[in-house]
């Protein structure tokens, strides 16, 4: 098992790294279909995965000659609040409902958010995208990206990705960056209010190989991105959406009983 979760881990924060996404969401559909841990012990540790690969992220691509203004930042602030909702939301969800319910929800969200995007992504040069100067709509903005992400244990995943590409204008490699500013801090805000409420069980030695995962497809996927143009980057997440978007299929028949494995 620890073998499989190291893999997925790695991959995942590979692609992760190079999109923009976080790699949670595709950790999370992934070991969801294995099966080898509850959904809140899944959650705790996908985001603490996530958040190893987002800061190794930003630290590798430091000295990028990628422009950012101060979006990400406030984005980032909105995200760390959105974060601790997100956590309190999920809580309150796994304290009303049984896991196959909250996998089940999970999963379908994540497919209408990933539908969504695709078909954004698309056509998004057919859409004339906004240029927001306001702090306030952007602390909002990241507010409730940091609650989704949260909520969902993903990192974040397309959704930042589309809501800074349409919101703000920014090239692929600057959406890709600010996205993983948003993750960080969305992830470090949740993992700090589980460290002062309630961990879930698990053990040490997953946490510890899945960081690593984490950690290593950081590494490998920033240096990857380094050589790729924002052409390119973009025709890479849209490949991993449909990818992506078939997890959530698999997920919901398997929660519905329509597949057993």
């Amino acid at each position: 098992m620890e073998i499989t979760v190291f893999l997925v881990c790695l991959v995942a924060c590979i692609i992760g790294a190079i999109s923009g996404i976080g790699g949670g969401i595709i950790i999370k559909p992934v070991i969801d279909t294995l099966g080898i841990m509850d959904i809140s012990t899944l959650n705790f540790l996908s985001g603490c995965t996530v958040l190893s690969m987002s800061s190794v992220s930003l630290y590798r691509n430091r000295n990028q000659e990628v422009k950012l203004n101060n979006i990400p930042i406030y984005l980032g602030i909105g995200a760390s609040v959105g974060g601790l909702i997100g956590k309190q939301i999920f809580d309150l969800t796994t304290n009303n409902f049984d896991d196959n319910i909250i996998e089940l929800i999970q999963s379908i969200i994540l497919f209408i958010i990933n539908i969504f995007i695709l078909v954004y992504i698309v056509v998004k040069d057919k859409i004339k995208s906004k240029n927001i100067n306001s702090k306030i709509i952007t602390l909002i903005l990241g507010c409730l990206l940091g609650i989704i992400s949260s909520f969902l244990g993903i990192g974040g995943g397309p959704l930042n990705i589309a809501v800074i590409y349409y919101f703000y204008s920014l090239s692929s490699k600057q959406t890709t960056l600010s996205s993983l500013i948003v993750i960080f801090f969305s992830q470090l805000s949740s993992l700090i209010y589980s460290l002062l409420t309630q961990i879930p069980n698990f053990k040490y030695n997953i946490l510890i190989i899945m960081c690593l995962g984490g950690i290593f497809g950081a590494l490998i996927g920033s240096k990857i991105a380094k050589k790729m143009d924002n052409k390119k980057t973009q025709k890479f997440f849209i490949n991993v959406l449909i990818i992506l978007l078939l997890l959530n299929v698999f997920n919901i028949l398997k929660s519905y009983g329509v597949i057993n494995i």
